[in-house]
This record gives structure tokens, sequence and C-alpha cells, in this order.
């Protein structure tokens, strides 16, 4: 289930970001329950001249859709979620843990499967297509995502495997895996993160065994769609589908956050599913968005191969739950390799409580950078991805202060200010001064600017 649409932006990429070829190697994984394998990632500086990519054993042509960026593939195949005692991990693991206890077959064996070693390489037709999202939909578009090439990109949400797993013949599942979106620089956001998806379907006995007289019962019907049912399903189903979701869900993040947690719903909209729901919590005072769910769109049941099952999806950013749960201010802290962060989370069971010890706070260095915007279509996400391959997480946040049209000529000026701060050092003037340098001269030669420096 993706995280919400309604926050991606709308802008145009138009310059391709990779050097001629890039490799990374390794070896996808999957799983019928629950397995740790990591894809391996062996990131080659060297290029060659041929116009492709070699990711994860195979080699993909680039077009003039392709954009990933070096830095992004560097990260492919690390596999935090299963590093074991990385934060991320624990998170997993209490999620599988509860749902392994919680939800027990006929046979006693686990109901969901869980696949966390699927490749992050999809096609475009499994991370759209396949979820029915509109070809003009905002969110396909090449500022938000990362393409190999026209036909492939590196998955935007673990939603990109519902329709296989489904095919499959599963009807209970949870996939977990690192997920590329680019999008803005702030210790909450980074073009990396990680997703759990969960689905469950359920055929007609299944849902209203528990009934009384459900035999009297429907799951389908020709009907009308409005805002709280699809036109194919009656609203008996809907309710006791969209009940046993939230039921699910409570369960979960009360397992996970402890009682007296306040929870509530909102109305919200996803492509491929009808009614959709967010959940947020009241964390310290404040109410944070955790997760969203909703019905299945039944065209996708049906086309997966379940013409005669209705079910439920949810989607959670690991990053979220944790950095609520161990209080980590700050998400660039996920891919560090300091002891003393990762020191802390190595515990001798998955439910201990982790109350996280911040590292030195080392001290900011500001500088701003302004240009003039090229004629052509532009999108901020440019330059925050430029920024990011260029500063990496040296760059804790980047934010658009001003931004001014000049009276006679109409063109349009930005000015950025970018914070440096180290999360593990401190910094020193000399070194920022030459990444923020780099920075001015590649958004001059990548994205066509006009430097005010």
């Amino acid at each position: 289930m993706a995280m919400l649409w309604k926050f991606m932006r709308v802008a145009k990429y138009s310059k391709p970001a990779l050097t001629p070829k890039v490799k990374v190697k390794g070896i996808p994984t999957h799983s019928r329950h629950s397995t740790s394998q990591s894809i391996t990632s062996d990131f080659a500086a060297n290029t060659t001249c041929s116009n492709t990519v070699e990711l994860l054993g195979k080699t993909y042509p680039q077009d003039d859709y392709s954009n990933v960026t070096e830095k992004i593939l560097s990260k492919v195949g690390k596999n935090l979620h299963n590093r074991k005692h990385h934060p991320l991990w624990l998170i997993k693991e209490q999620v599988k843990d509860h749902f392994y206890k919680q939800y027990v077959g006929r046979r006693g064996t686990p109901l969901f499967s869980v696949y966390d070693g699927l490749s992050p390489v999809v096609t475009v037709q499994q991370n759209f297509d396949s979820l029915l999202v509109p070809q003009n939909h905002v969110s396909r578009r090449k500022e938000d995502n990362y393409y190999l090439n026209r036909d492939h990109m590196l998955r935007a949400h673990t939603s990109a495997h519902q329709w296989d797993l489904i095919h499959s013949g599963l009807d209970a599942f949870l996939a977990v895996g690192d997920v590329y979106r680019r999008d803005t620089i702030d210790n909450s956001h980074y073009p990396v993160f990680h997703q759990m998806e969960g689905v469950r379907l359920f055929s007609c006995h299944e849902l209203f065994s528990s009934i009384k007289d459900g035999e009297s019962f429907q799951l389908f019907e020709h009907g009308h769609r409005t805002a709280h049912k699809q036109e194919c399903h009656t609203m008996e189903a809907v309710r006791l589908v969209e009940f046993n979701l939230k039921q699910v869900l409570t369960k979960l993040m009360t397992h996970i956050f402890g009682d007296g947690l306040q929870i509530r719903w909102v109305d919200c909209y996803f492509p491929f599913t009808h009614p959709s729901f967010e959940m947020e919590i009241n964390f310290q005072g404040e109410w944070m968005e955790v997760l969203g769910c909703g019905v299945m769109e039944q065209q996708l049941v049906n086309s997966a191969g379940a013409q005669d099952k209705i079910g439920w999806a949810f989607g959670l950013g690991l990053e979220r739950l944790a950095m609520i749960l161990y209080d980590i201010p700050d998400i660039r802290l996920f891919w560090s390799e300091d002891e003393r962060f990762l020191k802390q989370f190595i515990v001798p069971h998955i439910w201990q409580k982790i109350k996280f010890q911040p590292l030195s706070r080392y001290p900011p260095l500001i500088n701003d950078i302004s240009f003039w915007l090229p004629s052509e279509t532009y999108s901020e996400n440019d330059f925050y991805d430029l920024a990011r391959t260029v500063g990496g997480d040296l760059i804790e946040k980047v934010d658009l202060v001003d931004e001014y049209t000049h009276p006679k000529t109409k063109k349009v000026s930005h000015c950025y200010r970018i914070i440096y701060r180290h999360p593990e050092r401190t910094l020193t003037q000399d070194e920022v001064h030459h990444i923020h340098r780099a920075i001015e001269e590649s958004a001059v030669r990548e994205l066509g600017v006009e430097g005010r420096f």
C-alpha cells in the first residue's frame, strides 16, 4: 500500500543522471515465509562507454527516462530491514512476531506469509499499471521516481508486488523492502526508505462465518459506487472488511506502542483501494500519520485471479514507526555505521524497550544558493536530488527560502538554504565550502540554471 499520493509533486525531470555504466551486483531473494537473506551491493566507481545500467545481475538499457543516480544505486542491496539488530529490523521483526502469533491457520501455521527479499527493481507495469494507477497520474512522473528506463524502475512502494503475490495464490501476506522516491530534504525524508505491505483476502464463507445468519449475506452485487463502497461490493461485505482491517491495525499499533494509545482514522484517497483511510496516532501530544489502508479495488483482485474474494491492504513506513518508538530524531541515522548508534539496538529480545541516546549534537553550517531558473520546466525535486548526489548525508535540510520574479524580464529566481551537519562529527567550513561550490557548479551544468553566486 503506497504512502499518500497527494504529497507527490508535479514537475518535469529532463536530465539523465547516470554516468554511462554502473554495476551493482547481487542476488534477489524470494520466500514462502520469512527470509532474511540480503542482496549484496558491489558499487563500481569505474564506468565504461556503454549506455547501460547493470543492477542485481541484469542489464538495463538507458533512455530518455533514465534518471537514477549513482548515489541512489549505491544504496540498492543494503537491505537495512534484514540487518540483524538494526532498528528497522527490530520493527520488522516485531510486526512479524505479532502477525505470526495473532493470526494462525487451521493447521496451526502462521496465516500470513512474509516476503522481505523481493528485488527492488520492478517494471512500470508492476509499480503502476497492475495497481490501476491512471496513465496521467502525478505519481508516475520522473520528478518523483527513479527510473532505470521507460519500462523499469526502483519500486516506489511495496505495493508493486501485490498483484504478483495474489496471482501466485496467496490470500494473506506481508511484503517488506526498500523503496525509492525523489523528495524534499529534511530530518524525516530520505530518497530510500522502507515499507511493509499487508494484504488479506476473504472468501464469502471466511468473512461471514462468525456472523449470525451469515449464509444469507453475499460479497457482490450489481450496485453503484459511493463514497463508502465499490459498485460490485455489498455494503455488508465492505463494512465487515473495513471493521476487520481497522481491528487488525489497531491491535498492531497498540501492541507496538502500548495500551492507552490514542488512534483516529481519517478518510483519504488511494488509486487502488476504496474506501481508503489513514491511521493517525497521538504521540507526545501531536497527531502523526503512521499508515494508509483500505478495501482493495475489486478490479485489481479479479485481474490477479481471485475473482471470488474481497480484501484489504495496508502500507506502513518502518522508519516512521522506528523514529516514534525509539525517539530517533534524524532519518539519516538509519544509514549510520557509527557503533554509538548501532550498539544501542543490540538487545536480547525484539520487544525490549529502547530509548535512543542522542549522539553528540554537532553544530550546523548554513549556506545559501541562488540562481535564475531555466526557461524550460524546472522541478524543485531536481535540485534536491542533485544536492543529495553531491553532498550526500552531510546535508541535513534544504529549504526554498525565497522566490523572486524580475519585474521586467519575468525571470524567476530561487534561493535555497542548505543546512550541512554531519550526524557523527563536526564539519569544517573548508570542506563545506568545497561541497557547496560543487553543488553550484553542478546546478549550472546539469539543470541549466544561471547562478547568482
